[in-house]
């Protein structure tokens, strides 16, 4: 599985998980949207530093950078 197939996986059942059934595209608002909260934001967070040794302590962070599965994506692939 790639990386993408597996933060979308974890979107995908994190909203499931409150209800949200509804389809989204790669580029589509999670966080800012209101369809995510905050606590959601900290769930994947720990998601992505468990399976790909990503550290947020190193580095300034803003909700925004993972609002989006191709901000996730796009964030990994910087580090």
């Amino acid at each position: 599985m790639t990386p993408r197939s597996a933060i979308r996986d974890f979107l995908a059942d994190l909203l499931r998980k409150k209800g949200d059934a509804q389809p989204f595209s790669d580029s589509d608002s999670l966080l800012l949207s209101g369809r995510l909260q905050s606590l959601d934001a900290l769930e994947l967070i720990v998601f992505l530093e468990e399976n790909y040794a990503f550290d947020f302590a190193d580095r300034p962070f803003d909700q925004g950078q993972i609002d989006s599965v191709d901000q996730v994506v796009a964030l990994l692939v910087e580090a």
